[in-house]
C-alpha cells in the first residue's frame, strides 16, 4: 500500500483513511471486526473516527466507534501497527463540548479508555470553537504531546481564516501546530475547499484528509431518483445532489467507470487519490465486498483524459476546469 506523509509530522499514512463512522451505527461490533481485518490485511491501518459517533443513533451516547475500534485492536493485538485519528469538540452533551483546555483533558482520557490505548495518533479539532482562545486549545494539545497521549493534531472543519490563524499562533508561540485539515470534500463538495483551505494547506504543507469522499454514497451511482432514497439510511440526504450537475458527475462517472471495468465509486475515490496535495480521503464501508471496492481504488490510476473530464463535469462557478 501507496503512504504518503502526514503534513510534518513524521507519520506515513495508506493513501486511503478507513472510516469508522459506521461502527456502532449501520455496522454492529462482529461485522466491523470482520471489515477491519480485511481493511488491515491490505494495508489500510489508517482509521479515523471521533468521540461523537455515533451519539445520533438513538439509545447510543457517544463513543460507539471508539468502544469497536479498541475492542478490536485489543483482540488482536495489532495497536502498535494501526494510525488512530480521533476527535473531539462536538457537544455530547451541554457539558461536554468544545475545545477547552479543562474539557479537552477530560475528553482525551474518555478516548483513550474506549479505544483502549493509552496514546491517539491524530487528535483532531472536530469543529472550531471560537468562544476558546486558539492559545489554550493549542496548549492543551502540547501538554498532551508532551505526556505522550497524542501523537500529532489536526484540524477539522475550520475555515481557511480560522486555520490560517491558528497556524500563526504556532508560529509566534511554539506551540504545537496543527499538520492536517480534514474537509469536506468529493467530486460533487469540491467549491468551499478548493476556493478557500486548499491554498493554507498547500502552503503550510498541511496534509488533507477529506471526509465525505463519496458524498455519503451519491457518488456510488444507487441514487438515481427519489425511489432510490429508501436503499440506506442516508438515502434521505440524497435529494440535494439530484440536479443538473449531479447528473452529469454520475454520468462522467458512468462512462469512465465503463471504460475502466470497474465501478463508479472506485473511478470517484481514484479521482480524490489524484488530487495535488490530498494525503488520504476517508471512505468508510458497511460490508466486505465494499471495502475490496476501496482497496480496489488505491490500486487504479486514471488516465489524464479521465480526471480532464470529471473536472469538467463537477465544474462550478467558483471550480472552473483548468487542464492540467
Amino acid at each position: 500500500m501507496e503512504k504518503r506523509q502526514l503534513g510534518r509530522s513524521g507519520i506515513e499514512v495508506p493513501i486511503l483513511c478507513f472510516g469508522g463512522n459506521v461502527f456502532g451505527w449501520t455496522v454492529d461490533e462482529p461485522t466491523s471486526f470482520r471489515l477491519l481485518d480485511v481493511a488491515f490485511a491490505a494495508g489500510l491501518n489508517f482509521i479515523d473516527t471521533a468521540d461523537m459517533y455515533s451519539i445520533w443513533v438513538p439509545g447510543n451516547q457517544g463513543g460507539e466507534s471508539e468502544t469497536i475500534i479498541g475492542n478490536w485492536m485489543k483482540a488482536r493485538g495489532n495497536r502498535e501497527k494501526v494510525i488512530i485519528a480521533s476527535k473531539v469538540g462536538v457537544e455530547l452533551s451541554p457539558d461536554r463540548k468544545g475545545l477547552s483546555k479543562a474539557y479537552i483533558r477530560k475528553a482525551v482520557e474518555a478516548s483513550l479508555k474506549r479505544l483502549r490505548t493509552d496514546y491517539i495518533d491524530l487528535y483532531q479539532s472536530h469543529i472550531d470553537d471560537k468562544a476558546t482562545a486558539l492559545e489554550e486549545t493549542l496548549e492543551a494539545y502540547g501538554d498532551l504531546i508532551r505526556e505522550g497521549k497524542v501523537r500529532t493534531i489536526g484540524a477539522s472543519n475550520y475555515s481557511a481564516e480560522r486555520l490560517r490563524e491558528a497556524l500563526a499562533v504556532s508560529a509566534r508561540t511554539g506551540l504545537p501546530r496543527y499538520e492536517s485539515l480534514q474537509p469536506e470534500y468529493n467530486l460533487y463538495d469540491r467549491e468551499n475547499f478548493e476556493s478557500s483551505a486548499q491554498q493554507v494547506c498547500r502552503s503550510s504543507g498541511l496534509g488533507v484528509i477529506s471526509y465525505s469522499s463519496l458524498a455519503s454514497g451519491f457518488l456510488t451511482g444507487k441514487y438515481r431518483s427519489e425511489h432510490d432514497f429508501g436503499k440506506s439510511p442516508r438515502g434521505h440526504g440524497m435529494g440535494k445532489y439530484l440536479n443538473d450537475r449531479g447528473l452529469r458527475i454520475l454520468k462522467a462517472l458512468d462512462r469512465i467507470a465503463r471504460k475502466h471495468k470497474t465501478g463508479q465509486a472506485q473511478i470517484a475515490l481514484a479521482w480524490l487519490l489524484a488530487r495535488p496535495g490530498l494525503t488520504s480521503p476517508i471512505a468508510s464501508a458497511t460490508t466486505v465486498e465494499q471495502v475490496h471496492d476501496l482497496i480496489a481504488a488505491t490500486k487504479l490510476t486514471l488516465e489524464r483524459s479521465d480526471i480532464d473530464a470529471l473536472d469538467e463535469a463537477s465544474a462550478t462557478k467558483a471550480v472552473q476546469f483548468e487542464p492540467a
